[in-house]
């Protein structure tokens, strides 16, 4: 018999998402995969990678809805990489500075090193990525991956992008992450050189299509 089973659509962030985009962000922090293990903290990564966003650049954060109303995926994203470096600075580590303290002394665990990034947006500013002056985070779930449903998420973001008139995006994805570069190859990133980048690929695309 057939069955009504739910489909799952892209829709815009909303502030219910909160909690669902946290969840799917420490299930895939770790090369894809889950973090947990690594970070026992389940707000940390989310207050660095997926939350400022949706904070500053609402109208720039898509969901993967499972169609039952629960975010399984996201896409998160500036405009302005260095607008958003300066709200990080001015606005939201004053937020959360509280709960994750600036460190004093070199980092001993992988949570420690995660707080030193948090304290330090500026990293994100450098002078082989000024031609592609907004940059993104995606994720989904792994059941829901391979499904075309990352490919959604992303056209949601750069359409976005292009009608605010933003030229080009780029993301630091972690090399090792072989998975990723695939889907991004395939959706038309190329890499961009960066001198000293680390365990990291950076790689950009034109908003626009074509």
């Amino acid at each position: 018999m057939p069955t009504n089973a739910p489909s799952p659509f892209v829709r815009p962030y909303r502030p219910a998402d909160r909690d669902a985009v946290a969840d799917v962000c420490v299930r895939t922090a770790h090369n894809g995969g889950d973090s947990r293990a690594i970070y026992p903290d389940p707000r940390l990564m989310p207050t660095i990678f997926a939350e400022p966003y949706c904070h500053f650049d609402p109208d720039l954060a898509f969901v993967l809805d499972d169609g039952e109303g629960r975010a399984v995926g996201y896409v998160v994203g500036t405009a302005d990489t260095e607008r958003f470096v300066k709200d990080c600075r001015q606005v939201w580590i004053p937020l959360v500075a509280e709960r994750y303290p600036a460190p004093v002394a070199p980092p001993r665990t992988p949570s420690e090193e995660m707080i030193g990034l948090l304290h330090h947006p500026e990293r994100m500013i450098l002078p082989e990525l000024v031609a592609y002056p907004a940059h993104l985070h995606i994720d989904l779930l792994p059941p829901w991956q391979r499904r075309g449903h990352g490919r959604r998420l992303m056209g949601a973001l750069l359409d976005a992008l292009h009608r605010q008139g933003v030229p080009a995006v780029h993301l630091g994805m972690v090399t090792a992450n072989t998975a990723a570069r695939a889907f991004y190859d395939r959706l038309g990133f190329h890499v961009i050189p960066v001198r000293d980048p680390g365990p990291l690929t950076y790689l950009g695309r034109a908003a626009a299509d074509g």
